[in-house]
């Protein structure tokens, strides 16, 4: 059977037995759960984050532990607006303040200097602080009601594809949290592009939502510093990371590709022209009008859908090496990573 898609474990037990899981956009629920420590599903313009409060070293443990996540892999800090930075950080360079003025909210995360009030834990035991201010109305309206901000990794186990909908958090963690705030769709779908300064120099530490083209025609060129396993500057540089559980092969010849694994069980994720061979299970095009920001968008959902298909492999299509293109093809490549 040929499909065709054309797109527009066992946790922690820190519930009470009679408690559950919901999915909500109760805002009082989500804020009730923070205050007690507990951890919450927000949503974002980019992915899902597993939220906890940033001041607290409980919060945070479990966030790591829930995870999975190594603990020398910094976090991000979520604030609610561009006036609340200088309560975390101190000593901003001046392109940081435009980049912050220009984009946020929004998907740019920076590392800055941190203040004392962050706990070492949320940086790794670094002394800079990775944060932003997220472009979802129901996180914004969260966070103005706290008097903390949120550490938010992607609400996924560590290396996993990250979630796109409050039903990918749900898959992944249906009774270690207990509140989900649905937001619907992150508009975005990918993570936020992270920058960072070393001697006030720009430097990118993560492809992301943002083009490298768009944050250069604020503050000029950057220096690009985006692989580090052993100890990163900021999230998301580790080599494997938004991985499927089915192997998957990056191509710039996605025919020559499928002819290789021949008469296995082939899915392909392709950017806009579907390929016509009965040999293929499922495909899932990303954009049929060839918009790179609506296939960025669409990246994670297309590779969940992908990966409940017990599939032998995924053959994904390389992507034009500008633009967002140059993330989407960082997440391919550090998808295809063997462990």
């Amino acid at each position: 059977m040929i499909g065709f898609y054309a797109v527009g474990k066992p946790g922690l037990k820190w519930l009470e037995k009679d408690q559950h899981m919901e999915i909500t956009t109760n805002v009082k629920q989500a804020k009730d759960a923070l205050i007690k420590n507990k951890l919450i599903a927000i949503p974002t313009e980019t992915v899902y984050g597993l939220a906890g409060n940033a001041f607290s070293e409980t919060a945070i443990k479990k966030i790591f532990a829930l995870k999975k996540r190594p603990e020398y892999n910094p976090l991000i800090v979520h604030i609610k607006s561009f006036a609340y930075l200088n309560e975390i950080a101190k000593d901003i360079p001046p392109d940081a303040l435009k980049l912050a003025e220009y984009f946020w909210p929004g998907p740019l995360t920076l590392v800055l200097k941190k203040r004392d009030c962050i706990p070492d834990s949320v940086t790794a035991g670094r002394e800079s602080v990775a944060v932003r201010v997220p472009n979802h109305l129901l996180t914004l309206d969260l966070l103005a009601q706290l008097d903390f901000p949120l550490v938010a990794p992607s609400a996924n186990p560590f290396g996993c594809i990250s979630p796109t909908s409050a039903q990918h958090v749900q898959n992944y963690f249906n009774k270690e949290i207990e509140v989900i705030m649905d937001g619907g769709l992150c508009v975005r779908g990918i993570e936020s592009t992270i920058i960072g300064f070393e001697h006030n120099q720009p430097i990118l530490y993560r492809h992301g939502a943002l083009s490298i083209e768009e944050i250069e025609k604020v503050i000029g060129p950057l220096a690009l510093q985006t692989n580090s396993d052993s100890r990163p500057n900021a999230p998301g540089m580790l080599s494997r990371h938004y991985a499927p559980r089915t192997d998957l092969h990056v191509t710039n010849n996605v025919n020559q590709t499928v002819k290789i694994f021949d008469g296995r069980k082939i899915g392909l994720l392709v950017f806009k022209d579907r390929l016509v061979d009965n040999g293929i299970i499922h495909q899932e095009i990303l954009s049929t009008n060839g918009d790179i920001t609506e296939a960025a968008s669409n990246l994670f959902s297309a590779m969940h859908r992908l990966d409940r298909l017990n599939l032998d492999v995924i053959i994904a299509e390389k992507f034009p090496d500008n633009d967002l293109g140059k993330t989407i093809n960082d997440r391919l490549e550090r998808a295809s990573k063997r462990k």
